[in-house]
């Protein structure tokens, strides 16, 4: 249980989490993480047989890290010491742990939520939409993704190398644990009103927010990918219509400044594709997001050699556009460019011009993330100058 002065309900919850141990006859512990509580609670943890481990760093996310890291046990059950959820009643989650699964989640809207137990844009607004994107994006089959109250193999839930602080390690958990293909299940809970006279600490636009961002950055597909084919496709669209001339539908005519649009699509999406790219590279990379076979056979064949091929091919383009243009603009003694099919030229190679410089500089940038972490000397890898080294030494 995670602890930031819960004095009031803290014994209350250590003394139903031990009744559930000695009704089921569970060989376990209770586990406080405290997250600097001021208000006496450590005292109160010990006096009613709780562990107290100390998390120095603050937040939820930390405090809960902290105490899986201290956890004894094979599985690990953690909720909140607001006294909200029932600790007494933990048969779903070590039934299902038992038979195994790797995260069992606690489902309040299918268990049942007490009256005033949560806000209502908690329950109709925030949750579920947060809940749907988590399962859209990520596929997984939780559909209370916020859920205080789970269980979880420790040894499994260790190796996904959480790293957030804060709420969205909520969050995180279910997210990497369903990347990692882990098997992630939900079992009913019940939800009642916590038991505490002060305001909790969740703050439900700065932690919302915080959670939205973490499922935003976990998908490069959602945050940069997807609109970004959808950009390209809507200005190669529309701008191959408008390129052979205007185009009247009803009273409304489609003419340059449209072909200006279509042509700003085009520039954003190639960029946000870009950063799709560069996005999963580095997330792969580093192990924030685990690696998938189909992008890893894409981002190898996408060498820095091949993307610069297709830059410099469409700068080329866009230069021979822009040298035809100059050339017109010049029959006309550099005067206004009052012609149509000038203009769409002008257009066309600008796009060219900027896409492919995009291009370029993404491949680099890209490219720098290959780049290994570590350093490495000739001299630590030489054998020779090892053995050398090595007669050197005294005899023992």
């Amino acid at each position: 249980m995670p602890c930031l002065n819960e004095a009031e309900t803290l014994a209350t919850c250590i003394d139903k989490a031990q009744s559930f141990l000695a009704r089921t006859g569970i060989s376990g512990e209770v586990l406080i993480a405290d997250n600097g509580s001021t208000d006496g609670s450590q005292a109160i943890a010990t006096a009613h047989g709780a562990r107290v481990v100390h998390a120095d760093q603050r937040g939820y996310g930390a405090a809960l890290s902290s105490g899986i890291a201290h956890a004894r046990g094979r599985f690990v059950i953690m909720g909140d010491a607001d006294d909200s959820y029932d600790f007494a009643n933990l048969d779903l989650f070590v039934a299902a742990l038992r038979n195994g699964a790797d995260l069992v989640m606690g489902n309040r809207f299918a268990g049942g939520v007490a009256p005033g137990a949560m806000p209502w844009h908690h329950r109709y607004i925030g949750n579920p939409v947060l809940s749907f994107l988590g399962r859209l994006f990520f596929r997984t089959p939780i559909r209370d993704f916020h859920c205080g109250l789970r269980g979880f193999s420790r040894d499994a839930i260790r190796n996904l190398n959480l790293r957030t602080t804060g709420m969205e390690f909520a969050s995180e958990m279910v997210v990497k644990a369903t990347l990692s293909r882990l098997d992630v299940r939900e079992v009913p809970t019940t939800l009642k009103k916590d038991g505490r006279s002060r305001p909790p600490h969740l703050r439900s636009f700065r932690d919302g927010w915080r959670h939205l961002r973490f499922l935003l950055l976990f998908s490069p597909r959602w945050l940069f990918l997807y609109p970004g084919v959808a950009l390209v496709w809507i200005g190669l669209v529309v701008g191959s219509q408008l390129v052979r001339g205007p185009v009247t539908i009803g009273s409304v005519t489609f003419d340059v400044h449209t072909l200006i649009v279509a042509a700003l699509c085009v520039i954003m999406g190639v960029q946000s594709i870009a950063f799709a790219i560069i996005g999963r590279r580095f997330a792969s990379r580093y192990g924030f997001i685990p690696r998938s076979g189909t992008y890893d056979r894409l981002l190898e064949w996408l060498t820095l050699e091949r993307i610069l091929l297709i830059a410099i091919l469409l700068m080329l383009s866009g230069i021979s556009a822009m040298v035809w243009g100059l050339t017109q603009w010049a029959q006309r003694d550099f005067g206004p460019l009052t012609s149509h099919a000038t203009l769409r030229a002008v257009i066309l190679a600008m796009t060219a011009l900027v896409t492919g410089f995009q291009l370029m500089m993404s491949g680099f940038m890209s490219s720098m993330i290959n780049i290994p972490i570590y350093e490495r000397r000739v001299a630590d890898t030489d054998p020779v100058d090892r053995q050398r080294r090595h007669s050197d030494l005294p005899n023992a």
